[in-house]
């Protein structure tokens, strides 16, 4: 009987973990095919919100049409309007990035643009890769 309230703790326990940590996957892109990547989302003790941002086979946006200059990640939550977390830089032979960023508000969407420079507030070019279903 021991066991089972072991067993059952267990797997209650890595359920809340599992919660505490969302994992979005971006969908396929019709611009950079190849592009894949994922997002996890943590609460911190502040109630900030922990974005972790992993991409791999993100071409050079200088190779795209038309050519771009850098790719920024940006997200939407319920409570805020588009935000930009940063820029991500593709490099190395699988062209993977990351990115890390923290945001007050949950987000509900996290997307990828590539852009002529990296002083703008608001997405101005195509999305390259997204959450969003």
């Amino acid at each position: 009987m021991k066991t089972i309230y072991s067993i059952a703790l267990a797997l209650l326990i890595g359920a809340g973990l599992n919660a505490c940590t969302p994992k979005m996957t971006f969908t396929n892109s019709t611009i950079v095919p190849s592009a894949s990547g994922n997002v996890t989302v943590k609460k911190d003790k502040n109630k900030n919100y922990v974005i972790n941002v992993s991409v791999s086979n993100l071409a050079d946006p200088q190779k795209l049409d038309p050519a771009k200059s850098t790719y920024l990640v940006w997200t939407e939550s319920k409570s805020d309007p588009v935000q930009k977390l940063g820029k991500i830089t593709p490099s190395g032979k699988a062209l993977q990035g990351s990115l890390r960023a923290t945001t007050t508000s949950e987000p509900t969407d996290v997307f990828i643009t590539a852009e002529d420079n990296t002083d703008i507030q608001y997405p101005d070019g195509r999305i390259i890769l997204t959450t969003k279903k």
